[in-house]
């Protein structure tokens, strides 16, 4: 729930999560979101499921959400309606669903809706995306591009998010669909951004301190350019493969912790490190 001039969590999910079993992702956030107290709005936009907003709905109100609704938001106009913009003024958490990340920033670009989402976000509440609704909530969003590759020109579309964070970008069932190759080459287009690779049923929580903790049963895979020495990007020809020298790459599981601004990653066991010079370990001789 919002918590003083703090953001809110932001919570990109891999896709896939578990909707059955533990469900450890949605009771987090149905936690984060004020539990029997909680008003949730989910936006189905991104699916074209109509059983979608419904399905949340019952999966949040069987982990004791107070209050879950969700927005039918099909077309543009649809982000004018009045009911849906007191809704999101009375949401204590937001939850975007998979689907397809291009209908859902086509759609919410630019409306009520989106600002809404980032001023209540700004405002301390939670707002969580899975899959496409993870993507879209950079400022840079991965729009497309083949898996299974290796870092080469053209093999990532890009194109707006809707703007929660503007220090990363991220892409979603990750090692389900060898996407590495995608994040690399989206990360050598501006090494300001910190690439996140999300495994299916895994999450990302970023708080407000922008510490994000791994939650689920996958990996959250970080690139980190920042330090890159060398990249061919800038005079590639279409299809090329990408030299990129000096990319550090981190690879989380569940209770891993990385710093965003200090582009540092910690184990379960360091939670009180952060914010402090990293230990490095030095190998015994045998």
């Amino acid at each position: 729930m919002a918590n003083g001039n703090d953001r809110g969590y932001i919570i990109p999910i891999g896709g896939g999560e578990d909707r059955i079993k533990e469900m450890q992702i949605h009771r987090r956030f149905v936690e984060l979101s004020g539990g029997s107290a909680a008003s949730i709005v989910v936006i189905p936009t991104a699916s074209m499921l109509h059983e979608t907003g419904q399905d949340y709905r019952r999966i949040f109100s069987g982990l004791g959400a107070g209050k879950v609704d969700f927005l039918p938001i099909n077309r543009r106009k649809d982000c004018d309606i009045p009911e849906f913009s007191e809704m999101l003024d009375n949401a204590t958490g937001i939850f975007m669903t998979g689907g397809n990340q291009l209908r859902l920033s086509a759609i919410l670009g630019g409306t009520l809706v989106a600002q809404k989402i980032r001023r209540r976000n700004a405002e301390g509440i939670p707002v969580a995306g899975t899959s496409a609704g993870a993507s879209i909530m950079s400022e840079h969003m991965v729009a497309g591009g083949a898996g299974n590759e290796s870092p080469a020109e053209g093999t990532v579309s890009l194109a707006p998010g809707i703007g929660l964070t503007n220090s990363v970008i991220i892409d979603q069932h990750f090692t389900q669909r060898n996407r590495l190759g995608r994040l690399l080459t989206a990360s050598s287009y501006n090494p300001f951004l910190i690439g996140l690779g999300i495994d299916e049923d895994t999450a990302a929580f970023i708080g407000p301190d922008n510490v994000l903790e791994v939650v689920g049963s996958g990996t959250v895979t970080v690139v980190d350019a920042s330090q890159m020495t060398h990249s061919s990007i800038w005079d590639a020809k279409p299809g090329e493969a990408l030299s990129l020298l000096g990319l550090r790459l981190d690879v989380l599981g569940e209770g891993c912790r990385y710093d965003l601004d200090a582009r540092v990653g910690y184990p379960p066991q360091d939670h009180s490190a952060i914010g402090e010079p990293p230990i490095v370990a030095t190998k015994k001789p045998a």
